[in-house]
C-alpha cells in the first residue's frame, strides 16, 4: 500500500507507527530490501522523501532502465576491500532478478556485453517493484522528510507524518550524485551519528573536464566519438598496480570528454593524475604513411582519417604530427623518417592527457565512497558497531562499473539486507 500526503500532523499528539523495519529511501535498494523483509512477514515501512519512489530508476539508461548485466563479477566494483562485495553479490545475482523481470512479463534486451535494458519504460521496474512490495505488504509514505533518528531500545523515525518506531533500521538514501533528484548527505551523516566512519565521497561514472589548452585544442570538435582504449596513468612497471583499462567510445565535449570509456575511467581518476589514450586500438596507423610515395601531411591525414571521424584526425595531426625537417636536399620520400613515424604512432596509441577535474556531482551517474565496508556485516549490511542498523545501496563504499552494476548491487545489497531484518 502506498501511503500518499505524508504532511504535518495537525494534532498536538504525534502519531506513532509501529513496524519491524524501517527503510529510509525508496529507490532500488530500498525497495528490494523492503519487498524480501516483507515475504518473510515482516511488517515494513519505505519512507520516501519525494512524491514517489524509484526516480532514479525512471531516469536510468537513457528511460530504459540498464537493471543488471550478465556479466556480474566482484571485479566489476570499486571498494577500499575489493573483497566485500562479493558474499551478497554471489547469494542475490543477475539471473534472481530477472526471474522477477519475467514474472511480470517485462520484455527486455541485451544491448552491448551483457547490459540488460527494458525493451519499453524504466517505469516497468518501478511498477514491478511497487506491484511486489503491495503483495509483500509493504507501505511506502511519500513526502516523507525525515527530521531526526534516534535510537533507545528501538529506533525512533521522527517525521511530519509522525514517529515510525523499529528495531531495524535500513538506511538506503543514495550518495550525492544528481542533485536535482533529491541527493543530500543524510545518510553519511546518520552513519556518523552512529559512530561509524565514512570514505571520502567522490562523483563517480562522471565526465572529465579538460584544462583550458587543451579545451582550446579540442572542444570545439563536440559532439565527435570514437572508440578507443583508456587507462589509469598508473605505471606497469615491477611492484606498481596494473592500471585499469577500458575499451569502449569517447564523446568530446564543450568542455572535456566523456562516454562510456570515459566515464568508466574517471571513477579510478584522482585530480593530478594522467589518462592515456589509444586512439587507434589494433591498428597500425603509421603503415600507410610509411609505404606512401610521399611521406607528408597529406599521406598522414588520410591515414588517419581511415581510422579516426575526419575532424578529430585532422586536429589531432595538427597538433602532432612530426616536424618535417629542413634542410634543401632532403629527398620528400624522407621528410618524415622511420624514427619520427614511430614516434607518432607510440603517440597515437598513448596519447596523455591529465583532466583538470571533473563535471562534479550534477553530471555524476554514481558517488564512490561512502559508509566504510570496515563497518558493516559483508553478509547482512547490518552495522558492526550498532545492532539493528543496516546500510545498502550506494550509500556503502561499493561502487559498480557502468552497465548495469550498480542496479546489481542495489539489487544484492538490499536482499542481503532484506533476508534478516
Amino acid at each position: 500500500m502506498i501511503a500518499r500526503g505524508a504532511r504535518e500532523a495537525s494534532s498536538p499528539h504525534t502519531m506513532v507507527h509501529n513496524f519491524d523495519a524501517v527503510i529510509l529511501g525508496g529507490g532500488a535498494a530500498g525497495l528490494l530490501c523492503a519487498i524480501e523483509a516483507g515475504k518473510r512477514g515482516r511488517r515494513v515501512a519505505v519512507l520516501e522523501r519525494s512524491d514517489r519512489a524509484g526516480k532514479k530508476i525512471l531516469i536510468s539508461g537513457g528511460g530504459r532502465c540498464n537493471f543488471t548485466n550478465l556479466y556480474c563479477q566482484p571485479e566489476n566494483f570499486i571498494s577500499a576491500n575489493p573483497h566485500f562485495a562479493k558474499s551478497a553479490l554471489a547469494r542475490y545475482t543477475p539471473a534472481d532478478f530477472i526471474t522477477l523481470v519475467e514474472k511480470h512479463r517485462i520484455s527486455y534486451h541485451e544491448k552491448t556485453l551483457g547490459q540488460l535494458f527494458c525493451d519499453g519504460s524504466a517505469h516497468e521496474i518501478t511498477s514491478m517493484l511497487e506491484t511486489e512490495c503491495k503483495a509483500a505488504g509493504v507501505q511506502i509514505f511519500l513526502k516523507c522528510i525525515v527530521q531526526e533518528v534516534v535510537r533507545t531500545t528501538e529506533f525512533i523515525v521522527r517525521t511530519g507524518a509522525g514517529e515510525f518506531h523499529a528495531p531495524a533500521l535500513v538506511v538506503a538514501t543514495g550518495g550525492l550524485s544528481i542533485p536535482k533528484m533529491g541527493a543530500t548527505a543524510f545518510g553519511y551523516d546518520l552513519a556518523r551519528q552512529f559512530g561509524l566512519k565514512i570514505r571520502e565521497p567522490r562523483p563517480a561514472l562522471v565526465p572529465l573536464v579538460l584544462g583550458e589548452s587543451d579545451r582550446t585544442h579540442y572542444c570545439d570538435l563536440a559532439g565527435v566519438s570514437a572508440e578507443i582504449i583508456v587507462a589509469t596513468g598508473a605505471s606497469s612497471a615491477q611492484g606498481s598496480p596494473a592500471p585499469q583499462v577500458f575499451r569502449e567510445k569517447m564523446l568530446i565535449t564543450h568542455r572535456g570528454l566523456s562516454g562510456p570509456a570515459i566515464l568508466q575511467i574517471s571513477s579510478y581518476w584522482s585530480e593530478g593524475d594522467v589518462i592515456r589514450l589509444d586512439l587507434a586500438p589494433d591498428r597500425d596507423v603509421t603503415a600507410a604513411i610509411r609505404d606512401a610515395k610521399v611521406r607528408n601531411i597529406a599521406a598522414a591525414r588520410s591515414a588517419f582519417q581511415g581510422i579516426l571521424p575526419k575532424r578529430l584526425a585532422t586536429r589531432w595531426l595538427d597538433l602532432h604530427a612530426p616536424s618535417a625537417g629542413c634542410g634543401l636536399y632532403l629527398e620528400p620520400a624522407r621528410i618524415w623518417t622511420n624514427p619520427a613515424l614511430a614516434q607518432l604512432e607510440r603517440q597515437a596509441h598513448e596519447w596523455v592527457l591529465q583532466p583538470a577535474g571533473t563535471e562534479g556531482y550534477e553530471k555524476a551517474e554514481v558517488t564512490a565512497g561512502g559508509v566504510d565496508t570496515d563497518e558493516l556485516s559483508s553478509r547482512t549490511m547490518e552495522s558492526r558497531r550498532m545492532p539493528g542498523l543496516f546500510f545498502i545501496g550506494e550509500v556503502v563504499d561499493v561502487t559498480g562499473h557502468l552497465g548495469g552494476f550498480n542496479f546489481q548491487w542495489a539489487w544484492a545489497s538490499g536482499a542481503a539486507a532484506g533476508k534478516v531484518v
